[in-house]
């Protein structure tokens, strides 16, 4: 008990830094580490669809994985929907019709280069030539697009990911109304919102669809790449992990038994304890992430992914 009240007390957070965005818009960071004199690995967690750095239990996530000496990064995309003064409520629905893949990609390397920035504040606490991402839902596609193409990423952790942003557009005559309009409209289930999608939404994804192309960019991964799903996700599929899994160079697969597309967690999350499932999915990304890097490539390459 004493031990984890220490680690408590050391655990220092920094919420709600504006990190200025490409787009005319803040990208809203959280960091959280333990303060003292070891130079620690970074995480960087990125959001789903309609969700935000604070949703639920990704606070508690952030806790212990600087517990466990890493230096955790969790951010709001530039065009979430969320606002600096409000960041957990959609209440900038413009913002939010705006958004696509690309502004996301364009957030999440302003991130990573303000974070290696020889100025950057707490730069004597990261250790630069160990970064790693953990994305949740879309923010899986977005974050295996970018390591990809970063070469400064170590290692690539996917949870409940989509493996196509091409299959989640609705079908060609959908897709004529939408141009007709020029906006479409989703109901957020948790608040009632109507949300828009402004059209620019697919010609965007049309316009760099090669560099949105998950497969593409997992088959080009020189990095170990954990690939975490529920088996009961009503959200996303588990066979989209399957996909991942099978394009992956150096996967490692973690198939969670009846856990949902948040693994039994909920927002808002007011619980100390974390549902069975999540922590399960926590210790094993953890133990992923201390891993040797090179250990991980001669075991996962020696894995037959056929066997899946």
């Amino acid at each position: 008990m004493k031990k984890k009240l220490k680690q408590a007390m050391e655990i220092f957070k920094r919420k709600n830094i504006e990190v200025k965005g490409k787009h005319d818009k803040p990208i809203l960071t959280d960091v959280i580490f333990r303060e003292n004199n070891k130079l620690k690995p970074v995480v960087i967690f990125c959001h789903g669809y309609k969700g935000f750095k604070d949703w639920g239990a990704w606070e508690k996530m952030a806790e212990q994985f600087a517990g466990e000496d890493f230096f955790f990064v969790k951010f709001n995309f530039s065009h979430n929907g969320t606002t600096p003064q409000d960041p957990t409520n959609f209440m900038d629905i413009m913002a939010f019709g705006e958004n696509n893949y690309s502004k996301e990609l364009d957030d999440l390397q302003q991130l990573i280069d303000w974070l290696l920035h020889p100025d950057f504040e707490y730069g004597q606490h990261l250790d630069p030539s160990n970064i790693n991402l953990i994305g949740h839902s879309r923010g899986g596609g977005i974050a295996a697009i970018k390591a990809s193409e970063e070469l400064r990423i170590t290692k690539l952790i996917t949870f409940s990911s989509v493996s196509d942003f091409g299959n989640r557009f609705p079908g060609e005559k959908e897709i004529d109304k939408w141009k007709e309009k020029g906006v479409s409209y989703i109901t957020n289930a948790r608040t009632g919102q109507q949300l828009p999608h402004h059209f620019q939404f697919y010609t965007n994804f049309k316009e760099n669809e090669e560099r949105l192309t998950i497969s593409r960019a997992v088959k080009e991964l020189k990095i170990p790449h954990l690939i975490v799903h529920g088996s009961n996700d009503t959200s996303v599929p588990i066979s989209d992990s399957g996909e991942l899994f099978e394009w992956s160079p150096f996967p490692d697969l973690l198939l969670v038994e009846s856990a949902d597309h948040v693994y039994g967690t909920c927002h808002p999350w007011e619980e100390d304890k974390l549902p069975i499932e999540f922590q399960y999915v926590l210790d094993h990304t953890l133990k992923f992430l201390k891993e040797d890097k090179e250990a991980l490539l001669k075991k996962t390459a020696s894995t037959d992914s056929s066997n899946f």
